[in-house]
């Protein structure tokens, strides 16, 4: 709608100051001109409203104007006491503040909008940690945060996975990203971007040098970047399995992100009818695409339930590691003696 468009027109410019009209275009997905005739629009309601045309022109306000309509909509509003629930503030040490903000949002919307967003904080909760992840290390993210805003360099001293001593690094930061509950700093180090895994960095140091950021990349662009690296990855050995169907599910939410295709029943017929009368396949089958044969071990724990069909290798790697279980079991009772 138009009100709501010229609403978003004023908001904008109040938080932004000077904004290219091709940029507002962009936003509100409409094109220049009706851009060009909302500030019209604006101007005649009595908007201090101007537009300056150049190189280095866009639309403003008049310094010193400003409007306290928050022109939130009741789902507007629903939204933002939902995002309280979000368990990210905590960890940045802005819980206070949050709340205190949606108090005073809570004052400025308008009376119809209210019952609903305050039913929304007590009805809706967002749990951001997944099932039986286990107790998490305490992450000084509030420290990592004042460094993103600081504009300089970040000294790190960072333990990567699988080792022991941390290594030093010099880094660039673009911001913080929390995905399923982990942090994670995104820097470029020598102008290649990276991330951090906040409960990895053992020591964090601002430097005197300013932050070298390259021009016109966003911390939304790199995240999304490196998102895809991670989760495109090729797998470097393909593994065939057969999963019992009562372990499916787990099996299906634990390795979602090696598994090249939906899983197939076994004895599926090409036409994809069931093997099985009853239309349910007693054991189904799946690829994973895996760095290496020694991904295999992580299977053990499905027991008899699942078998590895090939390759080769990743059997002996399972044979390898049970014969080396059931031996620590062995002597270990041989160690205890008979049972009274």
């Amino acid at each position: 709608m138009k009100s709501d468009r010229l609403l978003s027109i004023l908001l904008l410019l109040q938080t932004r100051g000077r904004v290219p009209a091709g940029e507002l275009a962009e936003r509100l997905e409409v094109s220049v001109r009706t851009i060009y005739r909302d500030i019209e629009a604006l101007s005649a309601a009595g908007v201090p409203v101007y537009a300056e045309r150049g190189r280095h022109g866009g639309i403003a306000l008049l310094p010193g104007f400003r409007t306290d309509v928050t022109g939130l909509t009741a789902d507007e509003a629903r939204a933002l006491f939902v995002l309280a629930a979000q368990g990210a503030h905590a960890a940045l040490g802005l819980d206070a503040a949050l709340g205190s903000a949606l108090r005073k949002v809570m004052a400025a919307l308008p009376a119809p909008h209210r019952p609903a967003a305050e039913l929304t904080s007590r009805r809706i909760l967002v749990d951001p940690v997944r099932w039986m992840s286990g107790p998490r290390p305490v992450v000084d993210v509030a420290e990592l945060h004042d460094a993103v805003f600081a504009d300089r360099r970040l000294r790190l001293d960072y333990r990567h996975s699988g080792t022991r001593t941390p290594r030093a690094y010099t880094v660039d930061p673009y911001g913080l990203v929390v995905k399923a509950g982990v942090w994670y700093l995104v820097a470029d180090r020598d102008g290649v971007p990276q991330l951090f895994r906040a409960d990895r960095v053992r020591r964090a140091a601002l430097t005197d040098d300013a932050v070298v950021r390259r021009p016109g990349v966003e911390l939304a662009d790199l995240w999304d970047a490196l998102r895809k690296q991670v989760e495109e990855r090729p797998g470097g050995v393909r593994l065939r399995v057969r999963v019992h169907r009562s372990r499916l599910d787990l099996f299906v939410r634990l390795h979602a992100g090696a598994l090249t295709g939906e899983p197939r029943p076994e004895g599926e017929g090409e036409e994809g009818e069931w093997a099985s009368a009853e239309g349910q396949a007693e054991w189904v089958r799946a690829e994973l695409a895996v760095d290496s044969v020694e991904w295999a071990r992580s299977l053990l724990s499905f027991g008899p339930n699942l078998e590895v069909l090939s390759p080769p290798e990743a059997r002996t790697v399972l044979t390898r590691h049970a014969a080396a279980v059931v031996a620590l079991y062995a002597e270990a009772d041989e160690a205890l003696g008979p049972a009274p």
